[in-house]
């Protein structure tokens, strides 16, 4: 069964929050939206018109994508106490080549973003981790990547697990994903500073600054 966009979870905060800061909305034009295997609204192309309190009107164009988690798995290792960052490889459409990512998902208004985060790990790399593991990187603030396209916010998470040089080989090069969202992701560890100089997404970037002065690494930030 076909979710209604103004059914969708995504669409009806977004819409709260627009009346919460005061616009006016006149009208709002579903272009194109796009589902998930299950019928769910996975992103949705609108165009608003609505009044902001100064009476402007706001620029138009929205794509909605709703809220998302994005999590920084650090492996460290007991002996040496060397960090490694534990990245997805898969292909997207910016360039349709491969990128290397954090773990990240969408939170879809059934689970918390912290539940999410932990369901998100376990399927794109098997790690079975806690939520009392997390460290919140943006606690009690919702932060957007594009403020002036699209409803995107994104939970920053961390996750720091001691492991044995074997088991953290053994995490390298397994073939993850789910197979109903058509997922095709491979786990790759590598040192952290080689791993940070392999991502090209700029949230995942910021990511691992914001986890090294978490804890106080600026001696491995330096590098970066």
């Amino acid at each position: 069964m076909l979710e209604k966009l103004e059914d969708a979870h995504k669409f009806k905060l977004w819409k709260t929050n627009l009346i919460a800061n005061g616009l006016k909305i006149n009208k709002i034009d579903e272009h194109f939206t796009r589902r998930r295997y299950n019928g769910e609204v996975l992103f949705s192309l609108l165009m608003l018109d609505a009044e902001t309190p100064e009476g402007d009107k706001i620029p138009p164009i929205c794509f909605l994508k709703g809220e998302v988690v994005c999590v920084l798995i650090c492996l460290i290792n007991k002996e040496s106490k060397e960090k490694f960052l534990l990245l997805v490889k898969q292909r997207r459409i910016a360039e349709g080549g491969y990128t290397y990512e954090h773990p990240a998902g969408m939170v879809d208004g059934t689970m918390t973003p912290l539940a999410i985060a932990v369901q998100e790990v376990r399927e794109e790399t098997g790690l079975e981790i806690l939520e009392s593991q997390l460290m919140d990187l943006s606690p009690g603030k919702r932060t957007f990547p594009a403020t002036g396209t699209s409803d995107e916010a994104i939970y920053l998470y961390a996750c720091e697990i001691e492991m044995t040089g074997d088991e953290i080989a053994a995490m390298n090069n397994k073939e993850m994903g789910t197979e109903y969202e058509f997922e095709r992701i491979t786990t790759h560890v590598v040192p952290f500073v080689e791993g940070h100089r392999m991502i090209n997404n700029t949230n995942a970037l910021l990511l691992d600054y914001m986890y090294l002065t978490k804890v106080g690494d600026f001696e491995l930030m330096g590098k970066l």
